[in-house]
Parts: structure tokens; sequence; C-alpha cells
């Protein structure tokens, strides 16, 4: 790769991924903030919260699965500067994620208590979780649809937008929470579903700002003939992508249940260290993710415009920027984990756990980095969705689980011997890539010149 090459990449990328990981850190903000402001109105309702929360993480597995196969065409097609069926796909997109969130709007909304019943027996929790449920349903919709549009941005080369769209959501979501939750002046203090309702107001802003961008960047925006486009052809297309991602999305999401239940059995000391690392990992993985989503559109770009040796030079200079990226989530984990460990009161073995811990999420999101940067990068960007499932399947519920499982139940092992094992998933695929990548699998024009 030349000097001007080089210089054409940074470039790129830079202006793709620090949009992108700003706007993925706004969003755990927003999270964040639900969370932080519900934690200090009771136990109850941030449990119950939490839980009735579940359907809309199971949700946004399938709809993220499906919003994200399409993604990947319409990225070839615009830089195919094939704007037509860019936005057919786009289209597309909006049909299915309106489809699945109507699928679990509807069941959120007419039998929120029992829903609730399946997560807890309890009956002040399934009280709380299910007004909350029911109100916070229409919240699903909103941000399916919304969610198709924001990435019709970031396809096109409007990352910044959706950065602006993120921080006025978080902003708007922390001051409705103060006022609706607590109740402040004339607003009633609503507890767990003045939180629904912020939800609420939250995604339909970003909605609204999207459809006023829609209506002014016709380029990409879905318009009649689209929306009533169909082609069997186009939807085999999508076809090959969604299953693969889809896996791979439901085997990460059941990871992090499964997880939880087995640090759940080895005391409360290493429950809280266990959930303190966590945070510090989402603070600190925005990113890698943000570098992922820009690879992924890239590569998208190069492949749709037919530029195959284009982009097998990124991808060389990708592995290299993974190095990178590892250095920086190490100084971030010790920067973060330095906070944590100030701000947050644990017991002493508690502490114990979580230096140690923290010291091993080093390298685990040292190997983060390159597993994200080209399963969800690269792999995809060329419609090969299927690796990251495969290996999230063995890695992951092949090797570390069942290992972890055996360490806890079986044999007792230390705790630390339990958490570093049921973190080797992302360690051990990293070896395997450079021999999935020299298959060329991922180098795929997937446009076509019609239906």
């Amino acid at each position: 790769m030349t000097a001007a090459e080089k210089k054409e990449f940074n470039k790129e990328l830079v202006s793709l991924a620090v949009p992108l990981a700003l706007q993925g850190l706004l969003t755990a903000l927003v999270g964040a903030s639900d969370a932080l402001m519900l934690g200090r109105l009771t136990q109850d309702a941030i449990a119950a919260v939490s839980l009735a929360n579940q359907i809309s993480f199971v949700m946004y597995l399938f709809s993220g699965a499906a919003v994200g196969s399409v993604s990947v065409l319409v990225a070839q097609y615009w830089g195919k500067q094939d704007y037509k069926n860019a936005k057919r796909f786009a289209a597309m997109s909006l049909r299915y994620a309106a489809g699945i969130s109507l699928f679990f709007f509807l069941p959120a909304f007419l039998i929120p208590g029992k829903l609730m019943a399946f997560f807890t027996p309890e009956e002040e929790l399934i009280r709380i979780g299910s007004s909350y449920l029911r109100v916070v349903s229409f919240s699903y919709v909103f941000s399916g649809i919304a969610s198709c549009y924001l990435m019709m941005m970031r396809v096109s080369g409007f990352v910044n937008m959706t950065v602006k769209i993120s921080a006025v959501t978080v902003i708007t979501d922390m001051i409705a929470d103060l006022f609706l939750i607590y109740g402040i002046g004339p607003f009633p203090a609503l507890g767990a579903v003045g939180s629904a309702y912020s939800t609420i107001a939250v995604q339909l802003i970003s909605l609204a700002w999207c459809l006023v961008w829609a209506h002014k960047h016709k380029t990409i925006s879905p318009d009649k003939e689209s929306l009533a486009y169909f082609s069997k052809q186009y939807e085999k297309d999508i076809w090959k992508i969604i299953p693969g991602m889809l896996a791979s999305s439901l085997c990460w999401g059941l990871s992090i249940t499964a997880h939880s239940y087995i640090i759940g059995h080895l005391g409360t000391d290493a429950v809280a260290a266990y959930s303190v690392t966590a945070v510090a990992q989402e603070l600190i993985q925005f990113v890698t993710q943000g570098l992922g989503s820009g690879v992924a559109i890239m590569i998208g770009h190069l492949l749709g415009a037919n530029l195959l040796e284009k982009a097998k030079v990124y991808e060389r200079r990708i592995w290299k920027v993974c190095y990178i990226n590892g250095a920086i989530n190490v100084f971030l984990t010790a920067l973060v984990g330095f906070l944590v460990y100030t701000f947050y009161v644990l017991e002493p073995q508690a502490k114990y756990y979580l230096v140690r811990m923290l010291i091993f999420m080093a390298f685990y999101m040292f190997a983060y980095c390159f597993n994200t940067l080209y399963t969800c990068g690269v792999f995809r960007a060329g419609g090969d969705s299927r690796y990251d499932a495969i290996s999230v399947f063995f890695a992951t519920w092949c090797f570390a689980i069942p290992l972890a499982l055996l360490g806890c139940f079986v044999f007792h092992w230390p705790v630390m011997l339990v958490f570093v094992v049921m973190c080797l998933d992302e360690i051990v695929k990293v070896p395997v890539l450079p021999w999935r990548i020299r298959k060329y699998i991922w180098l795929k024009n997937l446009t076509r010149e019609e239906a």
C-alpha cells in the first residue's frame, strides 16, 4: 500500500469509525441513564424493568440480524452507485423491521402479565413490569423503523447525522427520566412507567428526525416504487445472509445468559466483581464496534464497485489496525478499570476478583478487536455471515461454556479459573481468522444488474 493509499484508507476509516463509535457510546448511555434513575427509586423497580426489557433484547436480536443483513446489500449497491436497487433493499429492511416489531409489540401490549410471569413468580415484580411493558411496547415499532433509516444514513455517508440524533436522544432521555420517574413540577411521579414514557419519547424523536432527513435525501430513502417492489431473487439474496447473522446473534445473546448463570453460582463476591467488569467492558468496546461497522461499510462499497483487488489491500491494512485498536483497548481497560475500582464500593474479596478479572479482560479485549473487525466487518461486507455463527457456536457453546460449567459444578475450580475459561472464546477464535481470510469467501460482489 502506497503512502497515498494509506492516507486515503486512514481518512475514510476514521471518518466512519469515530462517529459510529460515538453513536455506540451515546446509545449505551441511554440504557445507563435508565438504570441509574431507576436504581435510586426502588430495588423492585430496577429488577422489574430489567426483566421486562428482556423482551426488547430478544426483539433486537431478530431485527438487528434482519436490518444488518440488508445493510450488506445496501452498502454494495451504494458502492456500485446503483441507487435504485439500494432504495429497494432499504425498503425491504423497513418491511422486515416493521413485521418483527409488530410481532413483539402485540403480546407485550396485550398480555404483559403473562410475559412477566414467565420471568418471575414475584407478584410485585409482575405488577411493575406489566405496567412498564404495556407502555414501552409502543417504542418497539418506532425503534424498529428508525433503525432502518439510521442504517441508510451510515451507508450513504451521513454518519455524523446519526451522532447528532443519538446525542439529542441521550439528553432527552435523561431529562424525561428525571421529570417522569420522580415527578418534578407539574409532572406526576410515575416510577417505572415514567421510564417507559421517556423511552417512547426518545424513539419517537429519533424516528421523526429520520423521516425529516429521508424527505430531504431521496437518493437512498425508500419511495412508493421501492416500497411496492418485490423480487424473489432479491429475497433469496437476503436470505443467504440472514440465517448466519441471526444464528450468531442468538448464540451471542444466549451466551450472556449462560455467563450470568455460571457466575451466579460462584458467590456474591464473584457476581459483584463480574457485574462491575461487565460495565467496564461496555464502556471499552464501543471503539472496536465503531471500527467494525466502519470497516463493513468501507469494504462493502469496494466490493459493490467491483474493486476486489483494492478490497484485498484494505483487508491487509485492517489486520494492522487490529493491533492498534488492541493497544487502545488495553489502555482503556487500565483507565476504566481504575475508575470502576475506585467508584464501586465492594468487599475486599470482590475487589480481589475485580482486579484479576480486569487484567484478563485486557487480553480478552485485545482478541476482541480481531474478531469484531473481521467477522462483523470484512466478512460481513461480502455476505460471509456463516463464519461468525459457526465460530461462536464452536468456540463458545462447544468449548468455553461447557468447560466453565464443568469447572463450576463438577470440578469446583477457583472463581478466577472458571471466569478465564468462560471468556476464552474470543481468544481461541483468533488463530483461525487468517485461514478464513485467505479463503476469500468474503471477496464477493453480491449485486445484480436487475432482478
